[in-house]
């Protein structure tokens, strides 16, 4: 992606080439730095923030103000991706509080878009953050945020068609990407022949324009739970843990800090005591 090309834009050649989208959930400025020197496209700041940097048990935990907290860190250090902002459950029931605080997530935090869960009336709120030139991404299947039960969804036929039938309406309210969550691989493949946007896959199988995971799962920092669809590319908790008790050995042994890590005095300077 370009430094100023837009995120929508960027969606669509993205779609239109056939080239896959990567995406990475980040909450803080130094994930947020990490990323932006990879070759990920864009990061989501998640409301799984909750469970991944807060320790709460569910993303309707957390709030606007949380959100705004995490989305600023992460818009400091993401330089050239672009950051798309979670807004939270309850912070887009009606046109005007969607507003509002879309609105913040890109005047105050300084994200480039705004992602909203599936309910009845997301499309008309979608309309109307687009029409105000916020860009919005769609979130359909698993809407963790109102989820009764975490589990694959559209996996009969009246529940697959009603998912498409979200996807056909986010798309015509000019959302300019959707994340697919957990459903069939089949289902989420033919969501993205059918509509012109593009899907964003996590737990949706290979056949989305793009993937999104969190950065503290596929890096194996996050232990406390793995989701079938999470692929771990390394086990850094592992490695963090070998550091902080080499530390520790290192401290108690009084090996650390060496004098490469000390300081020392200056050496005194005589003074001149030539007289004028």
């Amino acid at each position: 992606m370009s430094d100023k090309e837009k995120i929508a834009d960027f969606a669509a050649r993205a779609k239109r080439e056939g080239r896959k989208i990567t995406m990475v959930a980040a909450y803080d400025y130094a994930m947020a730095r990490l990323i932006d020197r990879s070759h990920v496209d864009m990061v989501l700041v998640g409301d799984s923030l909750a469970n991944v940097m807060l320790g709460l048990d569910s993303t309707v935990q957390v709030g606007m103000e949380e959100m705004i907290h995490h989305a600023k860190a992460v818009c400091r250090g993401a330089e050239r991706a672009p950051v798309i902002g979670d807004m939270p459950l309850g912070s887009y029931v009606t046109d005007v509080l969607a507003l509002e605080n879309a609105r913040r997530f890109i005047e105050e935090a300084g994200c480039d878009a705004v992602k909203l869960e599936w309910f009845d009336d997301c499309p008309a709120v979608a309309a109307k953050l687009i029409a105000d030139g916020i860009s919005v991404m769609g979130h359909i299947g698993l809407t963790p945020q109102t989820a009764e039960r975490f589990v694959v969804q559209g996996k009969d036929a009246a529940s697959a068609q009603a998912i498409r039938d979200q996807a056909a309406q986010l798309s015509r309210s000019g959302c300019f990407a959707l994340v697919l969550e957990c459903v069939p691989a089949e289902l989420a493949r033919t969501i993205s022949r059918e509509i012109p946007i593009a899907t964003i896959g996590i737990g949706a199988g290979v056949h989305c324009d793009g993937q999104v995971l969190v950065a503290h799962d596929l890096l194996g920092l996050y232990d406390r739970f793995r989701p079938k669809f999470v692929k771990r590319y390394a086990a850094l908790n592992e490695e963090v843990v070998k550091a902080l008790d080499a530390y520790a050995r290192e401290v108690a042994a009084g090996e650390f800090p060496g004098p490469q890590h000390s300081y020392t005095v200056e050496p005194k300077v005589p003074k001149d005591q030539s007289t004028e």
